[in-house]
């Protein structure tokens, strides 16, 4: 063959792959893009709302975004901003702050007894006068709208964005990145919940991974019900986060699309972070935040003295309120309670445990003990008590 023709060739050879690359990942875009449900709740929430905090000296603003878990269930004929009821079984307020440089979140128990303002009914019937209830009311009146409305009302923060993730999709993000990692100390058998996990460390997915992060009783911990489930979900987010953000899942293409595929489509948004592009945007801006940056703990509460079966806030709470409010650090009175997206208390990563012997039900026991981080014994033994891999 004269070598201009095989030149040609090589060349028509690129470009068709050029071609093949660059058509699939425009379509891998558009489907991923595609997957994302946006729910306008602007008007829901009217004009009585708090103030933003502008920092002229800051690259950019504070957010505030409320994320919230949706428990309505597969066959329970149930979804976001329609008419069966549904309750948020998840709820964490995240601060990300203006320099870009920090983030906190803070879950808020769905069993707190608050005053919740009116809101508009999410089936389109009306208004509900509000009053004292469980704090997860909020969404089945109102879905995502009325569970900001409570919070801003609560608070006086500014909720800049919101996102929902429904657990059927939470479920299948794990299984994208086969499984996350989770250490249990004593045995769990909760026969409501059927699950039941003996003593170990664990590779969790499918419903095992689903059911983990809500079994509310017979844990086998200290703190069980609301509080000790939000721990738990506190610590397995973090375990999670750092798998997705691991060299194993960037480098995988399939594992990278999978997740990524199984995320958009758990998603509903409100229109500002309703698309790739706004949550790649997003994404970049947060860049300077490490994962040791990226923190998580629970709001103040107290016995809720009417019923002991329910919570309150603490008093405490409004000096968490104000820092978010001002864009603050947490401060001193606040670290104790603080888990990282890095794995681990105070920012240093868990150490990873060999696989053991294959269980099932979709989780592998591991038969080496978790390792001690660091910390002090007390902090060691109070992050291991909600899964806390180290």
């Amino acid at each position: 063959m004269p070598r201009h023709r095989a030149l040609k060739t090589i060349g028509i050879s690129v470009a068709l792959v050029l071609v093949v690359v660059l058509t699939g990942g425009f379509f891998v875009y558009r489907h991923l893009d595609g997957n994302i449900t946006s729910l306008n709740v602007d008007e829901a929430l009217g004009s009585d709302r708090p103030s933003e905090i502008v920092k002229n000296d800051a690259p950019s603003k504070p957010l505030n975004i409320l994320l919230l878990g949706s428990d309505t269930r597969k066959g329970q004929k149930g979804h976001i901003g329609g008419d069966t009821p549904g309750l948020s079984d998840t709820t964490i307020l995240l601060h990300i702050s203006a320099d870009r440089k920090l983030a906190y979140g803070v879950s808020l128990p769905r069993d707190a007894m608050v005053q919740r303002p009116s809101c508009e009914k999410k089936d389109g019937s009306g208004t509900d006068p509000g009053g004292l209830s469980m704090f997860n009311a909020a969404y089945a009146v109102g879905g995502p709208a009325c569970t900001i409305k409570t919070v801003e009302k609560l608070t006086n923060v500014r909720v800049n964005h919101f996102v929902v993730i429904d657990f059927n999709g939470f479920r299948d993000m794990v299984d994208a990145l086969g499984g996350v990692e989770v250490c249990v100390p004593e045995e769990v058998n909760d026969t409501t919940g059927h699950i039941y996990l003996p003593a170990g460390t664990y590779n969790v997915k499918g419903q095992r991974a689903l059911d983990y992060v809500r079994v509310r009783h017979d844990i086998g911990t200290v703190e069980n019900g609301d509080i000790g489930r939000m721990k738990r979900q506190q610590t397995f987010l973090a375990s999670m986060t750092n798998k997705a953000v691991s060299a194993g899942t960037l480098v995988n293409p399939v594992r990278l699309y999978r997740f990524l595929d199984a995320a958009t489509k758990s998603l509903t948004t409100d229109p500002g972070l309703a698309s790739l592009k706004d949550l790649a945007n997003l994404a970049k801006s947060l860049q300077g935040i490490g994962l040791d940056k990226v923190q998580f703990l629970t709001v103040p509460f107290q016995e809720y003295a009417p019923d002991p079966n329910r919570l309150e806030w603490a008093p405490g709470a409004n000096r968490l309120w104000y820092r978010i409010r001002n864009d603050l650090p947490l401060n001193k009175r606040f670290q104790g309670d603080v888990t990282t997206a890095a794995g681990s208390k105070n920012g240093k990563p868990g150490k990873s445990t060999s696989p053991g012997s294959s269980g099932g039900g979709g989780s592998s026991p591991s038969t080496t003990a978790p390792q001690d981080d660091g910390n002090t014994q007390a902090a060691a033994e109070k992050a291991a008590e909600n899964g806390l891999c180290g």
